[in-house]
């Protein structure tokens, strides 16, 4: 665990022992069974927009394609009436299918990143709300997917199925950022696009890796979202919650500049986060503030990642002018 991650993990203790002491309730099963599955689906697609900002982009549309998603998924099982199996592959592929997109506008097209997505998010939101009238769809009364039911919105010893797939998602996706020759190139990409390049690494292939990996989680997490409200209102649904996923990815030690970032720290970052939501219900405070206070944890992040890298930036030039002059004292040898 690094340094980074350390701090995060005490802070979420510290949060935590704080809330419990104001309000017992926060350390009851319910209550922790509740924010469990809240991580879980949260934390799953904060993921994929944690590794899009590792690589210096942004992704704006996960929340509108949530909506998009999920008409088209409660459309497909509860309406025509396909096999559960069946709906979620269309489910996961239409968000390959946006993630695929996205990388081809930012890579082919050297369209930046926040452009497409932001047209990504009044695209697809558009699209649900035309694709049902602006009417809610839900799941009705209908059976045949009850297995698909379970497993998305189920336990299991008492652990929500969510958080259950979102420590696995985590460990796979900590192995292929952490352990394998794309997590290093995620990283150099991110760092320097153009030294990447020249060295050898298709840049533009990791990038759109990044956006279409980010894509098909986006896909997994609508079809959890959709059984966690049982119903999908195409003008409401998802809405701002790309900005839980930034939030996350920034309280995790991902710099929006890219190039750095862990797995770990989104996790810590995504439970810090639910914390803090949960402390605002806990306490009673409105829950019209739930948006102030992401704003104030991204402003935060942000400052805080740009005081780390004056500071390091200081220390480089430091070590820089120690090295020039020891050089320099150097004798000349004969």
């Amino acid at each position: 665990m690094q340094k980074k991650d350390l701090g995060l993990f005490v802070l979420i203790l510290i949060v935590g022992g704080i809330t419990a002491i104001l309000n017992p309730v926060f350390l009851s099963p319910v209550n922790l069974g509740n924010m469990a599955n809240l991580v879980g689906l949260f934390g799953i697609f904060s993921i994929g927009i944690g590794v899009v900002i590792m690589t210096g982009g942004i992704d704006l549309s996960v929340g509108s394609m949530f909506a998009l998603i999920g008409v088209i998924f409660i459309d497909l099982l509860a309406n025509v009436g396909l096999p559960w199996p069946l709906c979620v592959l269309v489910a996961i592929l239409c968000g390959v299918a946006f993630g695929t997109i996205h990388g081809i506008l930012v890579t082919r097209f050297n369209v930046q990143p926040f452009v497409v997505t932001l047209c990504g998010l009044l695209i697809y939101r558009g699209i649900a709300r035309y694709y049902m009238n602006d009417a809610t769809i839900g799941f009705g009364y209908g059976g045949g997917f009850d297995t698909l039911e379970w497993l998305a919105s189920g336990r299991s010893f008492g652990v929500p199925h969510t958080f259950i797939a979102f420590v696995i998602i985590a460990l796979v996706m900590g192995v292929v950022v952490h352990r394998s020759v794309f997590g290093r190139y995620l990283f150099a990409v991110g760092k320097n696009e153009e030294a990447a390049r020249y060295s050898g690494i298709s840049s533009g292939i990791v990038i759109a890796s990044a956006y279409i990996i980010s894509g098909a989680l986006a896909g997994l997490a609508a079809i959890f979202l959709a059984f966690y409200t049982y119903s999908v209102q195409p003008s409401a649904h998802g809405s701002f919650y790309e900005l839980y996923g930034i939030a996350a990815a920034v309280l995790g030690g991902c710099s929006l500049r890219g190039g750095e970032g862990s797995i770990m720290g989104i996790v810590l970052g995504t439970v810090l986060l639910q914390v803090l939501q949960n402390l605002v219900n806990l306490l009673g405070i409105p829950t019209s503030l739930n948006f102030a206070v992401m704003g104030t944890v991204i402003l935060l992040g942000v400052l805080t990642d740009q005081q780390l890298q004056s500071r390091r930036a200081r220390r480089l030039a430091v070590r820089a002018h120690k090295a020039k002059q020891g050089g320099a004292a150097d004798p000349v040898p004969s």
